[in-house]
């Protein structure tokens, strides 16, 4: 079974020991502001979602992770969607990600009704996949 809640302060110290995609500050500000979810399945640490707002009006989630031996379980899609519930309570109509082309997530957020609106591709990098949903009524 898996738990979710809004992080607290107190969950800081373990997020930063996997979450090395945001510095310190950014990170406790994104637990302030309550745009970061942690996972628990049976009482244990599984995971974690992280998300802003692209363009400050659209919920844009940075990061989807699980740890290893709770992966293929169906966790991350029950994340997205309590995550998806939250936003569409809190009035948003559409959610965004992102996800480089040669990585197995962009199927996964297809089988989750995403569809590809765009991309670019940063001198360097693969190109990075931008995807959309729109929350149902």
């Amino acid at each position: 079974m898996l738990e979710i809640y809004s992080a607290r302060q107190e969950d800081i110290p373990l997020l930063r020991q996997y979450d090395r995609h945001i510095s310190d500050g950014e990170l406790e500000n994104a637990v302030r502001l309550q745009r970061v979810y942690v996972a628990l399945a049976d009482g244990c640490f599984a995971g974690w979602l992280r998300y802003n707002l692209f363009w400050d009006n659209t919920p844009f989630m940075n990061l989807l992770y699980f740890l290893e031996q709770y992966r293929k379980k169906g966790f991350g899609r029950q994340l997205v969607a309590f995550w998806e519930d939250q936003m569409k309570k809190q009035g948003y109509k559409r959610v965004m990600t992102s996800t480089q082309s040669d990585e197995y997530a962009q199927h996964f957020y297809f089988k989750l009704g995403y569809e590809a609106v765009g991309g670019f591709r940063l001198p360097g990098d693969v190109y990075e996949v931008i995807f959309a949903k729109e929350l149902q009524k």
